[in-house]
């Protein structure tokens, strides 16, 4: 007589089925692949500001606080810190941030079509910024402001977008809470909320530190236009995972 049938959770791994961290990101029943394409980016977000504070007067573009800080170091004389930089990236950001709200307002409640569209769009601005980067090197005052404006929007529309796709714990512009939560809730929190957590921290550094690398030896053009191909994948895999319905398109 045969034995008892083995629980599908102890299945051979062999079987083929992903393991669950690995579907948790690129095939959750309640997100879908959003996860993978955050944490893409969230790489993007430390290769933009590593550019913007390195090569554009100390300038944030994706992190608003820090960037309303540096206003503030530049309008009491702190040398070092461009004062129409970080006005013009705050206003950029609104702009971007702006403009993502009007469209999520107008458009079908669907979660891939609104991460395609913003990484469709962030991919062409940053093209832009690359562009103005290269003709007008080397970047005088203007040419940089220019750049951090246009950057500025492509992460305004980012946060917007990501903001109201709802992830848990990927913001892909903030960590500061991603850190609380790691810090605060690390006796309660499940492995998979914990993985994600670290993994969101992790994808920001390595933005950071390729970024700045590059700037540093390379010029300011190639993370710009690493973080614009990063934006291209972003767009062609949601749109490609928007084709068949799926329960994680609905933004309602």
């Amino acid at each position: 007589m045969s034995g008892p049938a083995e629980p599908a959770s102890t299945a051979d791994p062999a079987a083929g089925k992903p393991s669950g961290l690995v579907t948790h990101y690129f095939a959750d029943v309640k997100h879908g692949p959003l996860p993978a394409l955050l944490l893409l980016l969230t790489i993007v977000t430390g290769l933009v500001d590593a550019a913007s504070i390195l090569a554009l007067g100390r300038v944030f573009v994706a992190n608003m606080t820090g960037n309303v800080v540096f206003v503030g170091f530049a309008l009491a004389g702190a040398p070092g810190f461009s004062l129409a930089g970080s006005i013009f990236a705050l206003v950029g950001f609104l702009v971007g941030a702006l403009g993502a709200g009007a469209a999520i307002t107008r458009m079908s409640v669907h979660r891939g079509r609104l991460l395609r569209d913003t990484a469709t769009a962030e991919f062409v601005l940053f093209v832009i910024a690359v562009i103005i980067a290269i003709t007008a090197a080397p970047m005088g005052s203007t040419a940089r402001v220019g750049v951090a404006f246009v950057l500025a929007v492509a992460l305004g529309l980012q946060n917007t977008s990501v903001r109201r796709l709802a992830v848990p714990d990927l913001t892909t512009t903030v960590l500061t809470m991603t850190l609380t939560g790691i810090a605060a809730d690390i006796r309660q929190s499940s492995y998979a909320v914990a993985a994600r957590r670290a993994l969101s921290v992790l994808c920001m550094f390595a933005g950071a530190i390729v970024g700045a690398v590059l700037v540093l030896h390379v010029n300011v053009q190639t993370p710009l236009a690493i973080a614009a191909a990063l934006a291209g994948i972003v767009a062609i895999e949601a749109a490609v995972a928007s084709r068949h319905p799926a329960a994680w398109h609905d933004l309602s």
